[in-house]
């Protein structure tokens, strides 16, 4: 993915990291034969020929695709359609700038609109956000929200514990400093037991879903 800028600094620290000095060293279990078969594609082959070929070749093998995926951390099983890649690529889409000139951003405010519009029809919520850069961000600007709605008067946030480890470090930073009270880390992560931590002094309740093991849990 081309919009992830790894440096080769940085790739090279990774690395070290866990013990090799290239990425070819993670894979010296495979034997060299296997690593780099030589395959026999006839010559003069279409695009779409040779597409067949290769994907005859990779159904040897099991993928994601040919299972039910609950690993949690952000990886669950979805399709991605290959014109997002395409429009992530565009300027307009490419940063989390939200465009002010609606005479010439019609096009890019009318997509916001319509994401916005099916999260609240796919999640029953009256609002939705958007133009943020990812989850942890809009999950930090949701507690700020909150916060600012009741004028800072109730001043506990409560983050589930199944909410993504990195999530709540991004909300940690987003609000070191100031005087509210972050809970959630400890203790049960039922959703009686954030039932439980709720009382007058509560401007937010956070929970993730799916939830950061994979696991949906029954909100209602």
């Amino acid at each position: 993915m081309s919009y992830i800028p790894h440096t080769e600094a940085e790739r090279q620290q990774m690395l070290a990291e866990i013990g090799v000095t290239t990425i070819e060293d993670l894979f010296e279990a495979v034997p060299p034969s296997h690593r780099f078969p030589k395959i026999n594609i006839p010559k003069a082959l279409s695009e779409m020929e040779i597409l067949a070929e290769m994907q005859a070749y990779a159904e040897a093998n099991e993928h994601a695709g040919d299972f039910a995926l609950f690993r949690g951390a952000g990886a669950y099983h979805h399709y991605s359609p290959s014109v997002v890649n395409h429009m992530l690529m565009r300027g307009e889409f490419y940063t989390a700038y939200t465009p002010y000139q609606p005479e010439v951003s019609q096009g890019t405010l009318q997509v916001i609109y319509e994401y916005q519009s099916m999260i609240c029809a796919l999640t029953g919520m009256d609002a939705a956000n958007a133009s943020h850069y990812d989850g942890a961000t809009a999950l930090a600007e949701a507690v700020t929200m909150s916060l600012e709605v009741g004028r800072y008067k109730r001043k506990k946030i409560i983050l589930s514990p199944t909410i993504n480890p990195q999530y709540r470090a991004v909300v940690r930073t987003y609000h070191q400093g100031r005087d509210i009270k972050l809970v959630g880390d400890k203790g049960g992560a039922s959703i009686q037991d954030l039932a439980d931590m709720l009382d007058e002094n509560t401007a937010m309740l956070a929970v993730s879903y799916p939830n950061f093991w994979g696991q949906i849990d029954d909100l209602r």
